[in-house]
């Protein structure tokens, strides 16, 4: 497939820079911040700054894990900050976030996977931002029990992690990760009792028939927001994109996840996991944490 692969005319993307995106920038800038949209070079980074939403990534941003999809960096991560978690939420009550994103780098080289920082920052932001919604978008933590267990235990009001890919692609795509395992980390977030979500990304060369098996085994798993969203090769050096889908077989998708019986399903060309997530949160959520 040609590495050079023309995008179609709905994947086109206004680049528009006004006062909200300028205010963002400026406040990530001074608090010395990551956040994925720059790091991940989101196709949305423009509209979301614009509406004065950012997803933050905490931890650095140097991953220890080498997968082919993703645009982080990889390598040997620095030192931690162990003032990130404040520095977050001052960020999130100046620029009066109502939902906040968080996500991170995969930190496997500390021994507790990066989770004593992750647990931190929900709780520093939650503390100074006691009404904003907070959602988290995590790692896998290899699966130790105690390194999930303090997310879990700071209670995010959206637990999400990602599957990202259909397992017959997971060794060619997301080789330090198990598809199995991510299935039972959405499992155990539903169990706990948290707003449970996950995503994954089309155009890779997965089939039809294992997009429905994906989304059979997150119902199964108890996902509450599934989303799904067109893979954008980064760099020349990462995968190339197999296919653009259409609007129209994203519309498919779905209704698909809908008639499952997941209770909120996101598809379409630069649908992302963070995009429209207070979104995602104000027409699903707020009903379904109340009877929980």
């Amino acid at each position: 497939m040609n590495n050079k692969m023309r995008k179609p005319a709905w994947m086109k993307v206004r680049l528009e820079i006004n006062k909200s995106f300028q205010g963002v920038r400026s406040i990530i800038r001074e608090q010395q911040l990551h956040t994925v949209c720059e790091e991940a070079r989101c196709p949305n980074l423009h509209e979301c700054w614009g509406r004065g939403t950012a997803t933050f990534m905490i931890l650095g941003d140097t991953c220890t894990r080498s997968c082919r999809f993703c645009a982080v960096k990889t390598g040997k991560p620095a030192v931690y900050d162990l003032e990130e978690p404040l520095r977050v939420a001052e960020s999130v009550r100046e620029m009066r976030l109502r939902h906040v994103v968080i996500t991170s780098v995969n930190r496997d080289e500390l021994p507790d996977g990066g989770s004593e920082i992750w647990a931190a920052t929900i709780r520093n932001v939650r503390d100074l931002n006691p009404k904003t919604n907070i959602e988290v978008l995590t790692p896998d933590f290899k699966g130790i029990p105690e390194q999930l267990q303090r997310i879990f235990q700071a209670r995010p009001d959206v637990f999400a992690h990602n599957l990202e890919t259909v397992p017959g692609l997971y060794k060619k795509i997301r080789p330090q990760a198990k598809y199995e395992r991510s299935l039972l980390i959405l499992q155990q977030s539903k169990l706990k009792g948290l707003l449970t979500k996950t995503g994954i990304m089309v155009g890779l060369g997965e089939t039809r028939r294992e997009l429905s098996q994906v989304m059979t085994d997150a119902v199964k798993a108890g996902v509450d927001i599934f989303t799904i969203g067109q893979y954008l090769q980064p760099t020349p050096a990462h995968l190339p994109v197999k296919r653009f889908i259409h609007p129209a077989e994203f519309a498919e998708l779905k209704e698909e996840g809908l008639s499952l019986g997941i209770g909120r399903v996101e598809a379409g060309p630069l649908v992302r996991s963070s995009y429209h997530a207070e979104e995602h949160f104000r027409n699903l959520g707020n009903g379904l944490s109340k009877a929980l």
